[in-house]
């Protein structure tokens, strides 16, 4: 199958020529932000193949993500990098992610996956939820246009894949009979791993490539990512982070509206170093 053909987009539709070099050149705030992004898109292969075994005999979400969401998360990763060495060519992406995924390829085993398939895909919408708010998220702070095009289109995806997890998470609600409890408590421990592994794993490697002589120090980590993290903070749609999350537990209006703001932090431990 030729997958430009079916891709809402692709990467040589971006003209990398065309970027506004001085609007990000020495931004390293954002550098941090798209490099450790584009380390995590970049595995999506080995997550993509973790989840067509979990989900085996289920030919119609199997199909879905060998033949459109691996392709389209594969692409993420791809323009990401792209980006970062046109921008910052004196970085060795390949070394840093080299570095990255060996601490973070072995976590990606079907053993972190939730054993209800309900369960995973309700997890899955966590995660759909995080990288749809982190991408808005940068889509707002950004001025460079390439960028700016580039952050929309991932933004786009990331609430498409969001809906097909929630549509295949509603047929497996119904068939398993799961519980609002049940469903809670898969939320909760994935938005604690995202917290725990994604971002921090990530961060840490494009920290220790730029200042090795720093590597352990956390002192200096939370010293050069703190503002990074900081400027994403400010720039997290809560309202529709805490919408997604909630979409799942399918709450009554009512109630949905009481927790909906207490809840509204919780958007910042998807992706942020407390």
């Amino acid at each position: 199958m030729d997958y430009s053909t079916v891709l809402p987009w692709t990467l040589e539709s971006l003209n990398f020529a065309e970027i506004d070099m001085a609007r990000v050149r020495h931004n390293e705030n954002l550098f941090l932000l798209l490099c450790s992004a584009s380390f995590v898109e970049s595995g999506s292969d080995l997550y993509t193949s973790n989840l067509i075994e979990h989900f085996d005999g289920d030919l119609e979400l199997q199909g879905w993500l060998r033949e459109h969401w691996e392709h389209e998360e594969m692409q993420h990763g791809r323009a990401l990098a792209a980006y970062v060495r046109h921008v910052w060519p004196e970085f060795d992406w390949d070394a840093g992610f080299q570095a990255f995924w060996k601490d973070y390829g072995a976590l990606c085993t079907n053993e972190q996956l939730e054993t209800s398939r309900g369960l995973e895909l309700a997890a899955r919408c966590v995660v759909e939820t995080g990288t749809a708010s982190l991408y808005r998220a940068l889509n707002d702070i950004v001025e460079e246009p390439v960028l700016k095009q580039l952050t929309n289109h991932i933004k786009s995806d990331e609430v498409r894949h969001y809906k097909h997890f929630y549509q295949a998470f509603q047929r497996y609600r119904e068939q398993e009979k799961l519980g609002r409890y049940k469903v809670f408590r898969a939320i909760l421990r994935r938005v604690n791993e995202i917290r725990n592994e994604d971002s921090d794993i990530a961060l840490r490697h494009v920290f220790n490539q730029c200042y090795p002589q720093y590597k352990d120090d956390q002192v200096q980590f939370q010293k050069v990512t703190g503002p990074a993290q900081a400027l994403l903070r400010r720039h997290i749609p809560t309202d529709m982070t805490v919408k997604m999350l909630l979409k799942p537990l399918g709450l009554p209006p009512r109630l949905q509206q009481v927790v909906e703001k207490p809840l509204a932090r919780i958007s910042e431990r998807l992706f942020l170093q407390q």
